[in-house]
């Protein structure tokens, strides 16, 4: 089984686009399995309608809790917390949950033993069924910390997954930036298909995104979305991956037809053969046939 995942040095590249692309396309040749590492802003069961076959609650972390009955109001916990997470209420102390970060400092000074330490509830991780096979997602709760965490565990449910059903491969729509959840992401990983948009920015999060992929040994490719755009800066797009080593697998054209797809909630190959299709097609075939450069890394 083959592990690609699809990154970005920053978000808004079309990345999903290009995931869910691909998951078409692959989904008509190989068994398949799916994974939505963006747990921060899961965007591809919005283009996958996924049927959810199990729901499970994630905690990456704890938080504290004071028994008022117990607590004598000394102020020990209050003094070893670095987050001004205790409040003296009265004679007791309280832990205001919103700031505590799970440290359990105020646990271990307590003399009453009145403080306790339980999971946080930080989000929930799916295993759902879609048309084009299984999706293993997540979704992380607003202001919750945690998410290479739950990267992880929704990883190890679309690995697992894909080991039952002998799938052939594992396309992985990974997160943006270079953080966290990116590592925990290209954990593993055959290949990172790094989809890049031409411009300034596109230029300076492609760098880091790469230095990324060569820190961690992943083998990477390129893919230039809305390519036509910024002919001198897809230009030095190209002049990047060249002197890094990197092939540019596929360029992608502008075309409003991807918002059309994406309001219809379908993969654009599945919604029309145009321009854009026909370059997702191209760039399949390309990742499917080994392309200069690359021998034996697919």
């Amino acid at each position: 089984m083959k592990q690609w995942v699809v990154l970005s040095g920053k978000g808004g590249t079309g990345k999903t686009t290009v995931a869910a692309a691909l998951a078409h396309l692959a989904s008509q040749e190989r068994r398949l399995v799916m994974a939505d590492a963006d747990v921060d802003a899961a965007n591809l069961e919005l283009l996958l309608a996924p049927i959810i076959q199990e729901a499970h609650e994630f905690s990456g972390g704890m938080v504290a809790a004071i028994d008022a009955s117990r607590c004598t109001g000394c102020g020990a916990c209050r003094v070893a917390c670095r987050f001004d997470a205790i409040v003296q209420d009265g004679d007791v102390c309280r832990v205001a949950a919103i700031a505590c970060e799970g440290c359990a400092a105020c646990s271990y000074v307590c003399p009453a033993g009145a403080v306790t330490m339980s999971d946080r509830p930080n989000g929930q991780w799916f295993r759902s069924e879609t048309a084009l096979g299984p999706l293993c997602h997540a979704r992380l709760f607003a202001g919750q910390e945690n998410s290479g965490k739950l990267v992880v565990q929704v990883k190890q449910c679309a690995r697992l997954l894909a080991t039952e059903r002998g799938a052939d491969l594992l396309l992985v729509d990974g997160p943006p930036g270079i953080g966290c959840p990116v590592i925990a992401t290209m954990t593993g990983a055959d290949l990172a298909l790094l989809v890049v948009e031409p411009g300034v920015s596109g230029f300076h999060d492609l760098e880091r995104i790469l230095a990324a992929t060569r820190h961690f040994r992943v083998p990477a490719v390129a893919c230039l979305n809305k390519a036509d755009i910024s002919p001198a800066h897809t230009s030095e797009v190209e002049a990047l991956c060249a002197a890094e080593g990197v092939p540019v697998v596929g360029h992608i054209p502008f075309d409003m037809v991807v918002t059309e797809a994406m309001v219809q909630r379908r993969p654009v190959t599945a919604y029309c053969q145009g321009p854009v299709s026909q370059a997702l097609r191209a760039l399949w075939h390309t990742l499917q046939g080994r392309p200069e450069g690359m021998e034996g890394q697919l």
